[in-house]
């Protein structure tokens, strides 16, 4: 616990020493996820190395399906356990909206405390990132090869950012989690995006409740996903996830509010060490008459450490 108390204390130093009317983030890419229930690393450092194995993750989402330059997003994750406290995670995302492009990568650690009633884990990620037009659109004919701006744009933006997360489970009901990104936010060139402001604070806030019914072999999970994020509408996730089959078929419905306000389902299946993961959305909003909804799918391979290292042992 201690050290969980300086790392909290370390960052708050950082945070009161940074100057917090630099440029600002064009967008929070933690805020376009649907599956953050089932896969909390996507948004939350301090899952890394929860589950005490070694998992890849590859999720793939895209929104406005069929509209011309719609939203795609690939992201690969890996994050697995080193001893009983230590996690260690490492994360590449991809994006692109019509010819906004976002490239990020990320390295995180989490530190862990595990009682007979509570597991929790505080993470730290170090991300880079990078917003850019598209070089190959900025090539077009249809451009101006000598705009100034058009050319300033081709280099984009780096910025180096720093996030803290907790994430825990209480008697293996009660499920609860903070994210803090971009918690320190420096930008890495001279970049002028025409939007200078005071820095805004984000967070994610997750909490959930697990209850089993073994006479039915079903575990139900309901839950909420509360995004306030930076440049990002603010909106808040109602999901109801369904387990079966000793948890090797998953179900589940989502409904969003907010400035997100959709509905979509969830479908799910493990086998082995492998986890397949489908969700689909349709918007209540006007512009859902223009595209065919959002599409999420998500690959995961587990490594089971403890296994593992008993077979090594035999």
């Amino acid at each position: 616990m201690k050290n969980i108390l300086r790392l909290i204390v370390v960052l708050v130093v950082l945070v009161l020493g940074t100057d917090l009317s630099a440029q600002v983030r064009l967008h929070s890419e933690r805020g376009i996820f649907t599956q953050a229930h089932v896969h909390p690393i996507l948004i939350n450092p301090g899952y890394t190395g929860f589950r005490d194995n070694h998992e890849l993750l590859v999720n793939y989402r895209n929104t406005w399906a069929s509209f011309p330059g719609a939203p795609s997003t690939y992201t690969f994750s890996y994050d697995g356990a080193i001893g009983n406290r230590i996690g260690i995670g490492a994360q590449l995302l991809s994006d692109r909206f019509a010819s906004f492009e976002t490239l990020k990568g990320q390295v995180s650690v989490s530190y862990g405390i595990e009682s007979e009633t509570n597991n929790v884990r505080a993470g730290l990620s170090l991300e880079y990132l990078q917003h850019q037009i598209s070089a190959t659109d900025a090539s077009s004919i249809l451009v101006a090869q000598n705009d100034v701006e058009i050319l300033d744009r081709l280099n984009g933006s780096q910025f180096f950012d720093v996030s803290l997360g907790l994430y825990g489970e209480y008697m293996d009901k009660v499920i609860y989690g903070l994210t803090l990104p971009s918690l320190v936010s420096s930008m890495l060139n001279d970049f002028d995006s025409g939007t200078t402001g005071d820095k805004e604070f984000g967070a994610i806030v997750h909490l959930g409740y697990r209850h089993r019914l073994p006479d039915y072999d079903l575990v139900i999970e309901p839950s909420i996903v509360y995004k306030y994020l930076m440049l990002t509408p603010t909106h808040a996730d109602l999901n109801l996830r369904l387990k079966f089959l000793d948890e090797s078929l998953t179900g589940g419905l989502t409904y969003s509010v907010g400035g997100e306000n959709r509905f979509g389902f969830l479908a799910g299946v493990n086998i082995d060490d492998f986890g397949f993961f489908y969700s689909y959305n349709i918007s209540f909003n006007d512009f859902q008459q223009f595209n065919n909804g959002s599409h999420e799918l998500s690959f995961t391979y587990t490594i089971d450490r403890i296994r593992r290292e008993t077979t090594v042992e035999k």
